[in-house]
């Protein structure tokens, strides 16, 4: 165990690690017009590893419905097809030579509904990252030496407090990208 997992400072980097990486993928998430932001994140097996996008193509968006990407390898068009496909975005890519054509439609009541859901598992691994954090933590706090049972209980009551902030954060953030997913 790390003398790391005792550095408050150290706690809170890591819970908003977990925060950014939740504002990452909510980025990807389509609120109904076209953002390379929607696809970038999306994992390609590419070369027997997984990359993103944006390291097998050039992405861009030359209409508001409407992304493109420039696949570099003309043997990774169909793996960049697939991964668009599997993502769960609800979004159909067209081949076109090494060119794959995204078409972004108008969202359904029914798609914002999903999306929201979406969000929702995503705004769950974030707080199950921060619990994960907040676990190592109080393990620390439990093997540290050279502290009284008074200076622990302390060290516990301000990791708990800093995963409620944390925790808190994500919901707020979790309910702002709904209202905008469910906006018309």
């Amino acid at each position: 165990m790390s003398s790391d997992a005792l550095d408050p400072g150290d706690l809170k980097k890591r819970m908003e690690g977990a925060i950014a990486a939740l504002k990452t993928e909510f980025s990807g998430l389509r609120t109904g017009r076209a953002t390379t932001s929607l696809v970038e994140p999306i994992m390609v097996d590419a070369y027997g590893s997984q990359m993103p996008m944006n390291q097998v193509g050039t992405v861009s968006v030359p209409e508001p419905r409407s992304i493109t990407i420039q696949v570099w390898d003309k043997g990774m068009v169909g793996a960049v097809e697939k991964a668009i496909r599997d993502s769960g975005l609800g979004i159909n890519p067209v081949v076109d030579g090494q060119n794959v054509r995204v078409p972004v439609p108008p969202l359904t009541e029914e798609r914002r509904a999903d999306l929201a859901k979406v969000a929702g598992k995503y705004a769950e691994q974030a707080k199950v990252a921060i619990r994960n954090v907040r676990q190592e933590g109080m393990q620390a706090i439990k093997k540290a030496e050279g502290f009284s049972d008074d200076e622990k209980k302390k060290l516990s009551e301000d990791v708990q407090k800093l995963t409620d902030g944390m925790v808190k954060l994500v919901d707020e953030t979790l309910s702002k990208k709904e209202a905008e997913i469910m906006q018309v």
